[in-house]
């Protein structure tokens, strides 16, 4: 382990772990009050302009085509500008197209504004995660990582609370809750121009002296709180690998070199299943159940239960990654979610689907905090941002698609088809994750990268690892 991981690793926890916690989870808070808010702007603006089906359906689609080319893009340039300019910059572009689409009056500019919205949006979620991973110690590092999008689902209860109180009582509440999600990011912009680059990255670029100079400034916050920190000679140490700069093409050709192609496999595959299950469900249920005659769905006490259970399914699933690993997690969550799922599919009464529906949240947002926490650690610091960029990005084609695929099972199949189309590839995913991916509880991420290069190719991959201590 090198000396400004060892550094790293032996602070403990204390407030400054909390401030970037609470700086990332806001801009997760944000992230999910935008994105969910599309579900109550979404039927003002298309009785306003008089939308067909196919133009409300591109503008609901607009979010997420943003966030896919935000993601992969945002993850790409993190690994060769660095972590902290892209959360800057992709939270500034957020702010104003968020503050744009309150101003637009046709749908062409509104979609245009979501897009970009969607861009900034997503090329910030995919950052935050690796960077505070480059933070936090190992024995808190998975805690830290679930926490952190534990926050999105506070932007989710919000949503529903401002939907119901502000879209649906004045004339242009849509307009209104577009300002809403914006003005307290600007306040998060200032706030994170405090912020420290990651040391870890800069190392991995060869910015040993910066990075040194960085960690100068932790400790020295430390020391003048008269917090004791321990010896670097009682830090584990273990071999690092050598330093390299590549460019964005070379880190994202690098994804798929042959210490890594497993690794990138899991992932992909893990984040298309959870992504398509989970918008398989809630972007679905709503329309099956009312067909089904349960127009009890719609309502307001409907949205807060499905919304409320995200809180403890987030926050439960982040204390866990730290017991039982956060493949332990992903997979028994993934696999939970789909038995709430067909349960659902089975419930009549309006305390069934509740229930149903409660659990279904629960575990499948609890999936989600062990995917996040689990992604940066299983990528190398010189691509860790390409790989959770290009993980997030490819899950987004299972959101795209599972509205699609539901659509084309439902009238062959039935309710029940349905879910169990979409448990199927739920419990796919979670046996991939959990036979073939890399255990990272309660390891150094320098442990798991040279190991996992080590499995990867075998003993071709010491070439690349420098062995002194």
């Amino acid at each position: 382990m090198s000396a400004i991981a060892a550094r790293l690793e032996r602070l403990p926890l204390s407030g400054f772990h909390r401030k970037l916690l609470l700086i990332g989870g806001l801009g997760y808070m944000f992230d999910g009050l935008d994105s969910s808010s599309l579900a109550f702007l979404l039927p003002v603006v298309s009785k306003l302009w008089q939308l067909s089906s196919a133009q409300t359906g591109l503008v609901a689609s607009s979010t997420y085509i943003g966030y896919f080319f935000g993601a992969f893009l945002s993850g790409v340039l993190a690994d060769v500008i660095g972590r902290r300019r892209i959360m800057m910059s992709a939270l500034a572009i957020y702010c104003v197209a968020s503050l744009g689409s309150a101003t637009a009056h046709d749908w062409h500019v509104f979609f245009a504004w979501r897009v970009a919205a969607g861009f900034g949006s997503g090329a910030e979620t995919v950052v935050i995660a690796p960077f505070l991973a480059e933070f936090v110690p190992r024995r808190y590092r998975g805690m830290f990582c679930g926490a952190l999008v534990g926050f999105m689902s506070f932007g989710y209860l919000s949503s529903s609370i401002l939907g119901y109180t502000v879209v649906r009582t004045f004339p242009d509440g849509w307009r209104y809750l577009a300002v809403i999600t914006a003005l307290p990011v600007v306040m998060l912009l200032w706030w994170r121009r405090t912020l420290p680059e990651s040391p870890r990255w800069m190392e991995s670029q060869g910015q040993t002296v910066q990075a040194g100079r960085v960690l100068d400034e932790i400790e020295t916050w430390y020391s003048r709180r008269g917090i004791a920190l321990a010896p670097l000679a009682a830090v584990e140490n273990v071999p690092t690998v050598a330093p390299r700069n590549g460019g964005a093409l070379e880190n994202v050709m690098m994804l798929w070199s042959r210490p890594l192609a497993k690794t990138t496999a899991v992932s992909w595959l893990m984040w298309f299943s959870v992504a398509f299950a989970y918008y398989s469900f809630f972007s679905w249920i709503p329309s099956l159940l009312l067909k089904e005659g349960l127009t009890m769905t719609k309502s307001f006490g409907f949205s807060i239960a499905i919304y409320g259970a995200q809180i403890p399914g987030y926050f439960s699933a982040a204390w866990l990654n730290e017991k039982i690993g956060r493949k332990g997690v992903v997979a028994s969550y993934m696999t939970l979610g789909g038995i709430a799922a067909i349960v659902l599919s089975m419930a009549h009464t309006g305390p069934e689907i509740i229930a149903a529906g409660i659990f279904l949240s629960f575990f499948m947002n609890g999936a989600f905090a062990g995917v996040y926490a689990y992604t940066p650690e299983i990528f190398p610091t010189s691509v860790r941002t390409t790989g959770t960029g290009s993980s997030s990005s490819f899950g987004r084609i299972g959101s795209v698609s599972a509205p699609i695929l539901v659509g084309l099972v439902y009238p062959a199949f039935g309710f029940f088809g349905v879910f169990a189309m979409t448990t199927a590839v739920l419990l796919a995913g979670a046996c991939v994750v959990f036979f073939l991916g890399i255990e990272t509880r309660n390891r150094s991420l320098e442990d798991i990268e040279v190991n996992g290069a080590i499995e990867g190719e075998g003993r071709g991959a010491l070439a690349s690892i420098d062995l002194r201590r």
